[in-house]
């Protein structure tokens, strides 16, 4: 319970204030004892003992840490303190004066009512001042915007009590708003509940109103966007607070109060993870990741260093990538195990020295060419990464005894229109086949967009809208899931942890997301109306595009796991030697000077394929 303590002037004039209510404490103790006339033998025992009196309490106060908090911020656990201590000091007292004076000529009860009066000194003077900043905040040089806190849970009540506390955020919190009739007219902290949600233009305008913040964990995409549209209608700016779960384990503070971001409106739940299962099968191993610079390839390499591997090797052809990753690196895990590679997959002798020299246990593949349209113009580029880049690392893995491998695929994947598709499903049958017939376990995870990854439609949207539009949609009704990075990347782990090998993982991601819908949000979040500052344009789909992505083909059938957010496909079986061999007839094709035979020998080996390409 002791602390470091250092003597400031601030609390030395605490410990002076408690000392003076130490002896104002002591004298009425007395006087209220003796009926205001106090003989002449018990003033001569207050005399002499209150100098121990006030040592005793104020080294009790010390101790128990009553100079350590901030009085502004008193609370029901300083009251406890207090408590603590005045028993404490009055029960050394008590035998203090017991062994010294035998307690001959004292009174007994003076004890009692002077501990009573010293709790509601100390306790009274610390809640007294607490009120008086709360009541009358200091404006920190700045007018005060009004706010409404949407909310009157605890995610509210902490947001409340912390503007109180700390005028310098800035806020006049002048009401709640919250669709539980039961709390309307009732109080927090002297604020009242006015309404529902839906009365917020109503009593944004009477109440002169300039932000409403969104204080509800619970809110999901379709409530949030439904929140954002009245604060557009009502004129007023829309702001949320971070999760009350990431409050409560102090990664964050309620009072970082943000703009409402797109993942929002979204409206993804928090990933919950089967942390133990994931250490089974990281925590002191060797961990290479491909790709290790890329959207989901560096956060998957952030994942896994919280899971304390023996080594992360971050492999990766981009040498400025590279650069970047590692300067983040040195500075977020500095002094942690891991190693920088520069290479590509298709040198296979850079790979195999590289899998020879670290010898990894457990491989994540997210090395790939990812972008449909560059695809579908370089088709012969796509095979040669997707496929048999993939290839040199699930046959080094092989050849270094890899336990684990775990490939990144997409929901491009499944029934291919386009290229990048076709090679990432070869990708996926590579790793089906050889688990087969090897002891490294394979596994494949599938799943779709992930928000803000490079290249992706959202920095493109932010771009465009920055630069005053328009904004470019394909088709007023394509749609297509996402997902957040780390989301991707903790599931993507997750998964290859419940792999016994041989499995395609499909993550859950959600509802399908209609494009024109997300334009739309993201122009709202950046103060623009639609039409008036900013129009939408629809350009057609382009070649290898699909108007809805899936999640599973036709032919497989999907299972629930252990993990309400991941699925795992089953696929007919394999007659991978035949397989294999047609697969490698297009890799050994993929230099040729006529695509268009590539790309027939493609499709052939995907049923259902639509891929087309060109170039």
């Amino acid at each position: 319970m002791k602390t470091r303590f250092v003597l400031s002037a601030k609390r030395f004039m605490v410990m002076v204030t408690d000392a003076i209510s130490t002896v104002v404490a002591f004298w009425l103790a007395f006087d209220l004892r003796f009926n205001f006339s106090i003989p002449e033998i018990h003033l001569k025992m207050f005399y002499s003992t209150l100098p121990v009196l006030v040592v005793v309490r104020v080294a009790c106060f010390w101790f128990f840490g009553l100079y350590s908090g901030v009085w502004r911020y008193a609370s029901m656990n300083d009251l406890l303190r207090i408590f603590k201590a005045t028993v404490l000091s009055s029960f050394l007292f008590f035998v203090y004066v017991g062994f010294v004076y035998h307690l001959i000529d004292f009174s007994r009860s003076v004890f009692i009512i002077d501990w009573f009066i010293i709790v509601c000194l100390v306790g009274g003077s610390r809640f007294l001042y607490r009120l008086f900043r709360e009541s009358y905040p200091a404006r920190a040089g700045r007018e005060r915007k009004k706010v409404l806190i949407i909310g009157a849970g605890r995610a509210g009540e902490m947001l409340l009590r912390e503007m109180k506390q700390n005028p310098r955020m800035g806020y006049d919190p002048v009401g709640f708003l919250d669709d539980d009739r039961a709390k309307k007219g009732l109080r927090i902290h002297g604020v009242p509940v006015l309404g529902r949600i839906e009365d917020l233009t109503r009593i944004g305008e009477k109440k002169q109103v300039e932000e409403a913040i969104v204080a509800i964990p619970s809110f999901g995409g379709k409530e949030m966007r439904n929140m954002m549209q009245l604060c557009e209608g009502a004129g007023i700016t829309c702001k949320t607070v971070p999760a009350v779960s990431d409050i409560l384990n102090g990664s964050v503070h309620v009072n970082q109060i943000r703009e409402i971001r797109i993942e929002d409106l979204l409206g993804r739940e928090r990933v919950e993870l089967n942390t133990e299962q994931i250490r089974r099968y990281l925590t002191g191993k060797r961990v290479l990741v491909t790709g290790a610079a890329g959207s989901i390839g560096s956060e998957l390499c952030r994942q896994i260093m919280k899971m304390d591997p023996e080594q992360l090797i971050l492999f990766e052809r981009v040498e400025n990538e590279l650069y970047r990753i590692n300067m983040e690196f040195s500075h977020a895990f500095a002094g942690r195990p891991y190693t920088m590679v520069l290479g590509d997959i298709l040198d296979t002798r850079r790979l195999d020295r590289a899998m020879e020299m670290y010898k990894p246990d457990v491989v994540f593949h997210a090395a790939a060419y990812k972008h449909v349209p560059i695809m579908e113009s370089h088709p012969l580029e796509a095979i040669k990464n997707n496929i048999q880049g993939t290839y040199n690392v699930v046959r080094a893995s092989l050849g270094s005894g890899v336990e684990k491998f775990v490939l990144i695929s997409t929901d491009k994947a499944v029934s291919p229109a386009n290229v990048m598709g076709a090679t990432k499903r070869i990708a996926e049958l590579i790793c089906q086949g050889m688990n087969s017939e090897n002891r490294t376990r394979f596994i494949a995870v599938r799943f779709g967009n992930v928000l803000n990854s490079a290249g992706s439609v959202i920095p493109l949207f932010k771009e465009q809208i920055t630069k005053g539009g328009p904004v470019t949609v394909t088709h007023p009704e394509m749609t297509r899931y996402f997902m957040s990075i780390p989301e991707a990347a903790q599931l993507v782990m997750q998964a290859g942890a419940m792999g016994e090998g041989g499995e395609i993982f499909v993550l859950d991601m959600g509802v399908p997301v209609r494009i024109t819908d997300l334009a739309q949000d993201m122009i709202r979040l950046m103060g623009l109306r639609i039409g008036d500052d900013i129009d939408i344009v629809y350009t057609g789909l382009r070649p290898g595009e699909k108007l809805h992505e899936e999640l599973v083909c036709e032919e497989e059938e999907s299972l629930k796991t252990m993990h309400g957010k991941i699925t795992m496909v089953k696929s007919p079986p394999l007659d991978w030697p035949a397989l294999k061999t047609r697969i490698e007839e297009v890799m050994s094709t993929a230099d040729a000077t006529d695509p268009a035979m590539v790309l027939d020998m493609l499709k052939a080996l995907i049923p259902g394929s639509t891929g087309a390409g060109h170039g």
